[in-house]
């Protein structure tokens, strides 16, 4: 896993289940799909980004404060462990991201005019749309 802040794979639980959907007869024997469970709380994480995690509003999210992922994709469950930890990692490195703060412009005198004459313009349109008096 390669990102910014580096998770402790001891703080994520892996646990290995039958894939759902098509595959024949295999599927029903081989447990290749891969249940991720990573506590937010209990993570090593810089706090803010335990807090930016526990606010998103994303179904993957339980009450309790832990992150469940399924990884189902691939054949193999080597494959999904790592498909399950790299999900994983870019909702960290989500987290992580900080928006720099919007800084409030004014509208440019040009723009102010421009707005003004279609403001006129439309103004005239409707005039003539008024009843006719001879």
């Amino acid at each position: 896993m390669s990102g910014r802040y580096q998770l402790d794979p001891a703080e994520v639980e892996l646990s290995a289940m039958r894939a759902q959907g098509a595959g024949g007869q295999n599927v029903n024997k081989v447990s290749s799909a891969i249940h991720l469970r990573f506590d937010v709380r209990a993570s090593s994480l810089p706090e803010w980004i335990k807090q930016r995690l526990l606010s998103m509003a994303d179904h993957r999210l339980s009450k309790d404060g832990v992150i469940i992922l399924k990884a189902q994709q691939h054949r193999t469950q080597d494959m999904n462990r790592q498909d399950a930890l790299e999900r994983l990692q870019r909702i960290v490195d989500a987290a992580a991201v900080v928006q720099p703060a919007r800084v409030a412009t004014k509208p440019t005198r040009a723009s102010r005019l421009r707005r003004l004459e279609g403001k006129k313009q439309r103004a005239d349109v409707k005039s003539l749309r008024g009843k006719v008096d001879f």
